[in-house]
């Protein structure tokens, strides 16, 4: 009797473990098919995330009333650029502090946008500060420019060289 019951216990116990190694071999494949799937379904809600980001901006900005400021350094530029701050009519619109690998960026000939809002046609009082370090000492600079909004997008370049801050206009 004892030795029908190890003989049924070790059949049960080879039984179990064949059952076990089926069943890894189908978690391996489903695991699998779950993870194409969950790649998917990552790469579609990229993609919708993105599609809604335009959109949104498309509605927050209507192209006649969008303005966007982006800043660049010119090229060849040493000096450490630390912040950038943007009056637009007197109202403060933007303040960036730079990092290490940002201005590494700009130095590189990157831009950054640095605003984009709505305003209204006509003339607009754009005021730039600029804070940085060149040659072992700290500086500021301001400038005032005038930006002419027409019906439709505008942008402007604030382009920083020398210490001195270039607009451009596109």
């Amino acid at each position: 009797m004892r030795n029908m019951m190890k003989m049924f216990i070790a059949g049960l116990a080879l039984l179990l473990v064949g059952v076990a190694v089926h069943a890894q071999e189908v978690s391996k494949e489903q695991i699998k098919g779950l993870d194409e799937q969950v790649q998917e379904i990552k790469s579609d809600v990229l993609g919708i995330a993105a599609e809604l980001s335009r959109l949104e901006e498309k509605l927050l900005y209507p192209s006649n009333t969008q303005i966007a400021a982006f800043v660049s350094l010119a090229s060849g530029e040493t000096f450490r650029l630390d912040s950038v701050e943007l009056q637009l009519g007197g109202k403060p619109v933007a303040q960036h502090l730079y990092t290490a690998k940002e201005l590494e960026a700009l130095q590189k000939g990157g831009v950054q946008r640095i605003y984009t809002g709505n305003v209204r046609t006509g003339q607009h009082d754009l005021q730039v500060t600029v804070i940085g370090k060149a040659g072992g000492s700290d500086f500021q600079t301001t400038e005032h420019f005038t930006v002419a909004k027409d019906v439709g997008p505008k942008i402007v370049e604030i382009s920083l060289a020398h210490q001195t801050i270039i607009l451009k206009e596109w």
